[in-house]
Formats: structure tokens, C-alpha cells, sequence
């Protein structure tokens, strides 16, 4: 999936403009210059294409600002992984020494840059936007991240921009297996484990594999791609610069794969991090295994640890629960052989598919047995239900008189009870319900 990077100055809009591409409000906005100092990250979909879009910190030369270092350290590794860079300009203040200093490290750096004028509220001030030819980055887009005025023509542009943009070497409708994780997991491990040899390097340090490895499985009747991630690590913990290539290659071979064998180490249990990698599964929509590694390495195995190990993993992850978890050891090959089974079944209960007249006959009782809550006197009725076909994941639809009173918990109700009766472990489902 192609990167987009949104660079500019302090206080352009850059946030305004990633909340407004990403449909989203994660990133803060506030007058005040420098609020961003982290990159965030998202996801724009224009015209039936989706490319991820980051947002970094306000890029700064020769600042005061104790910051302003490491903000733009990160803008610069953000623009050297991005395809494309969105350079934002403030029309309203017009061409400043700072926009120069940044178009002249653009200009260097060979990248297809877009330069955005933001913050043109009214067509007058398209006139002003000319000033920034001087910047040599071609022409420029005007645009209101604000009100939205303008961005369909710079995702037009952007679109345009991207029409060169290859992805891996990879052959088309083979499914990917991504091994994730926090670092020193047993990532490269597993995998070494899983084809026989020592490709991956694997050593005690946190942070041996810097790049996602791609390896063609093809043994014992499987044929998958599997890729071996860096492991990512709270942004506090993260101090090089390789490491910050890591963690967004990462990120990306998430957003590439089909199916996330997540590795969480038996000897410390689940924690922060691999929360924050679980949602970004989730994010994503990516079937999930969960692996509990090293556990040769627990003294007590009995069925209540294992139990309660599972328990807590599950209660951490709700309302998602329905995933296999599989309690194996990378150095011994306990049930490795289990995980590949597991993650193959995983991805093949995303083309599950169940017929109208059986869902029908299935879910209509239950929903009657169980109808949604009453909404100010008005009595919700779902009389017909659908799986909606040629969808990623199992997609289902259905067909109320008020859909606008259904809440989230009786979606969730609906998602139960169609896991119990067809098998979907593993992978996430959308439940919508429309107007009949």
C-alpha cells in the first residue's frame, strides 16, 4: 500500500488535513505551533484506492525549540519511506523562508511532491496561491482542510501521482501470514522453525530484524507467503533511526497481509504493547492467531494455567474473543506444525459463505426470541438478512424500520450468534443494519 507523507512548517493544518483525509479526529489540532511531535498514521481511500497518509511534526530549521530536533528527524524518515509527499503551504501568510529551506531538502530528495496551499477559504485567494511557483515543486493545490473545500482535487492529483506506484514482487492470490509482534518475541524463530533453517537472524537483543522479510512456504500441502516483521515497540522505547524504518515497515506488512499470527512471550505475559499491536490488527481488519512463545519455558502447564493464561488474553481483547490461541515453543517445535494449520483454517473462514435462506432460517427466530431495545416508544423489527457477496471479510446485512435506533451491543449480539452457528474464528465480520 502506498505512503503519503504530509510535511509543511508549523501550524499549516497539517493535522487539520490528515483528520480530514483519514475521516478521522486522532490527530490534535490547536493554534498553537509545534503540537504535533509524534507521526501519526491513516488510512484515505479515494475512489475505490486506499493508501496510508502520516502526519508528522511541524519541520523546523534551525530551531531553539528542544523538539524541534527529533520532530524533524522524524519528518525526514517519514518522507524517505513515503511515495509521495504532500508539502503544505499557509496562503494566508504566503511564501516564508521556512516553506523555502523545506522545498530545497524536497527538491534533493527526487520524491513526487504535491504542494498543497492550504487554509483558501474563498475563491479570491486562489490568486495568491501563484507566489508559490517559486518554490520549482510544480503547481500548486488550493485547498481548506477545515471545510473540506478542494481535497477531492487533491485526491484526484494524488491518485494520479500513485498510477506508477508497484508493490512487492509478490505473486497475486497467495495468502500472507505476517508474524507480529513486540521485539524479542521469537519472530524469526517461528519462522525459522516453520521452513528448517537459519535464514533470519535471531539473537537475545530486541531489535535484531530490521526489515519484513517475505519467504515463500510451499511444504506439507501449504503454500503461503510468510513475513517476518521488526517488532514494534512503544514510541518512548524507540530511538534510532533504523528503528523508526522498522516500525513503519511493520505497520505496512499489517496492512498487507491477510492473515496476523500474533507472538506473545509466555515468560511476561500479555502487556501494553501487544494491545496496541492487537488494535492495530483490528484496525486493519485482519484475521488473527494469537501465539503464546517460549512456553517450554513455564515450569507449571497444567490445564488451569492454560486456562487462565487464556482467560486473561481474551478479557484483554473484548469484545473480540472469538481467535485461536495456540500455546507453542519456536526453540522446541512444540506445535508449530499447529500454528500453519491454524492460520490456514483462519484464512480460508474469511470466504465462508452462508446462504440467504439459511441465514434467514436461523437468525429471524433468534432475533425475535431476542428483538433490539425499544427507542423512545418505537419498536425496532428486522424482518430479512443477508450476507452481502464479494466482500474481504464476511460482510452481513440487516434490513430494519428504524436502523438509526440499533446500537453497537445488539450489533455485537448479532456477530455472536452468527460465530456460533458458522465457522468464522479468527476473522473479523461487519455487521450493517439498513433500511429495509
Amino acid at each position: 500500500m502506498a505512503l503519503v507523507a504530509i510535511v509543511g512548517r508549523p501550524n499549516v493544518g497539517k493535522s487539520t488535513l490528515f483528520n480530514r483525509l483519514t475521516k478521522s479526529r486522532r490527530a490534535i489540532v490547536s493554534d498553537e505551533a509545534g503540537t504535533t511531535r509524534d507521526r501519526q498514521y491513516g488510512k484515505c481511500e479515494w475512489n475505490g484506492r486506499e493508501f496510508s497518509v502520516v502526519d508528522t511534526g511541524g519541520w523546523v530549521v534551525n530551531s531553539d525549540d528542544i523538539f524541534e530536533e527529533e520532530i524533524r528527524k522524524q519528518v525526514v524518515i517519514a518522507t524517505e519511506e513515503a511515495e509521495l509527499v504532500l508539502f503544505l503551504v499557509d496562503i494566508t501568510t504566503g511564501l516564508t523562508d521556512w516553506d523555502e529551506d523545506v522545498a530545497l531538502i524536497l527538491r534533493r530528495s527526487k520524491l513526487p511532491v504535491i504542494v498543497v496551499a492550504n487554509k483558501a477559504d474563498n475563491f479570491d485567494q486562489y490568486y495568491e496561491a501563484a507566489e508559490f511557483y517559486k518554490l520549482g515543486l510544480g503547481d500548486p493545490i488550493c485547498v481548506s482542510s477545515a471545510t473540506g473545500s478542494g481535497t477531492g482535487d487533491l485526491l484526484d492529483k494524488v491518485l494520479e501521482k500513485l498510477k506508477s506506484d508497484t508493490s512487492e514482487d509478490l505473486e497475486e492470490g497467495i495468502p500472507r501470514f505476517a508474524v507480529v509482534g513486540r521485539p524479542n518475541a521469537g519472530k524469526s524463530s517461528l519462522i525459522n522453525a516453520f521452513i528448517g533453517e537459519d535464514r533470519h537472524i535471531v539473537t537475545d537483543i530486541a531489535g535484531t530484524t530490521r526489515d519484513s522479510i517475505y519467504t515463500r512456504y510451499d511444504k506439507f500441502g501449504f503454500d503461503f507467503y510468510l513475513v517476518d516483521t521488526a517488532g514494534i515497540r512503544r514510541k518512548n522505547k524507540v530511538t534510532e533511526d533504523l528503528e523508526f524504518y522498522s516500525v513503519m515497515r511493520s505497520i505496512r506488512a499489517i496492512e498487507n497481509s491477510d492473515v496476523c499470527i500474533l507472538m506473545i512471550d509466555a515468560t511476561r505475559g500479555i502487556e501494553a504493547q501487544d494491545m496496541n499491536i492487537f488494535q492495530l490488527i483490528q484496525r486493519n481488519s485482519k484475521s488473527l492467531v494469537v501465539v503464546v512463545n517460549k512456553w517450554d519455558l513455564v515450569e507449571n502447564k497444567d490445564q488451569i494455567v492454560v486456562k487462565t493464561f487464556e482467560n486473561a488474553i481474551r478479557e484483554r481483547m473484548a469484545p473480540f474473543t472469538d481467535f485461536p490461541i495456540i500455546f507453542a515453543s519456536a526453540l522446541t517445535k512444540q506445535r508449530i506444525f499447529k500454528v500453519l494449520e491454524t492460520a490456514k483454517q483462519v484464512y480460508l473462514n474469511r470466504t465462508n459463505k452462508v446462504s440467504t435462506a439459511k441465514l434467514n432460517e436461523v437468525m429471524l427466530p433468534l432475533i425475535e426470541a431476542y428483538p433490539p431495545p425499544s427507542v423512545k416508544g418505537k419498536y425496532i423489527k428486522i424482518k430479512f438478512c443477508m450476507q452481502v457477496p464479494e466482500t474481504q471479510i464476511p460482510t452481513f446485512v440487516f434490513y430494519a424500520n428504524l436502523p438509526q435506533y440499533v446500537k453497537e451491543p445488539y450489533r455485537r449480539f448479532l456477530e455472536n450468534k452468527i460465530r456460533e452457528n458458522w465457522q468464522m474464528t479468527g476473522c473479523p465480520i461487519n455487521v450493517f443494519i439498513r433500511q429495509k
